[in-house]
């Protein structure tokens, strides 16, 4: 039988040992894996800790420290490593695809598909209020970066007016995010099929901006009533 301090002694040199496995970017990324692991698992960033994210890693907590300045900090390379996962989601999604629309659809149905397919990780970098990157880390993230060339796309398409792709970006970006947020949120609702409904709103929203820049102006409801009614009048025969 093994002496208790012999075993304290050689239980601490195995966490030791086990700890050297990984150094550097490598241990850097376990310790990601881990925390998004724990979330998943609880739901909660409040819930993960980092003696928790140690031990599921097999390092002891001032390991952490030596990549991460604290929990938020850790908190924050989680979201970007799942926003990371969302834009190899998206660039599957439209692998094959050149038409700007239709990339843009198929961008926006693989962020909701995403989204629905990992929700705790989407409540955790996009929902709840724990700590995240700021705004010119989220925008220089490669999902949004695709996104916003494919809009840049359709403008030099003549689908979209010139100009600067980003608030069209923001506007497709809230139409996928909503309709994500509240199948995520209000999963007892009757939606139906998820990707149908996916894409009729994500439909309604581009196809709005592109009719709208048809349009032009200053396009109130009544303009586009006026505008619509008039698509729909036979046009005249010339003359004879």
């Amino acid at each position: 039988m093994i002496p208790p301090s012999a075993a304290s002694s050689r239980e601490r040199g195995m966490k030791r040992r086990r700890a050297s496995r990984g150094s550097g970017e490598d241990l850097r990324a376990e310790i990601v894996a881990a925390a998004k692991e724990l979330l998943a698992k609880s739901g909660s960033a409040d819930a993960m800790s980092i003696r928790a994210v140690a031990d599921a890693v097999g390092v002891t907590s001032p390991s952490i420290y030596l990549h991460f300045a604290d929990k938020d900090d850790l908190l924050s390379a989680v979201v970007v490593d799942v926003f990371t996962e969302l834009d190899a989601a998206m660039l599957s999604a439209a692998e094959g695809l050149t038409a700007p629309m239709e990339r843009m659809r198929a961008f926006g149905l693989a962020y909701v598909r995403f989204a629905v397919d990992h929700p705790e990780h989407y409540r955790i970098a996009a929902l709840d209020s724990c700590p995240r990157p700021n705004v010119d880390e989220v925008l220089a993230t490669s999902a949004f970066e695709h996104f916003n060339a494919t809009v840049k796309q359709c403008m030099d398409a003549g689908i979209f007016a010139p100009g600067d792709p980003l608030p069209i970006t923001l506007e497709l970006w809230a139409a996928a995010h909503g309709i994500a947020a509240l199948m995520i949120t209000k999963p007892f609702l009757p939606w139906g099929d998820v990707e149908q409904v996916a894409d009729r709103v994500l439909r309604a929203a581009a196809l709005g901006r592109a009719t709208a820049d048809l349009i032009g102006g200053d396009v109130t409801p009544a303009r586009v009533t006026e505008w619509l009614a008039a698509q729909k009048t036979p046009a005249r025969s010339p003359k004879q």
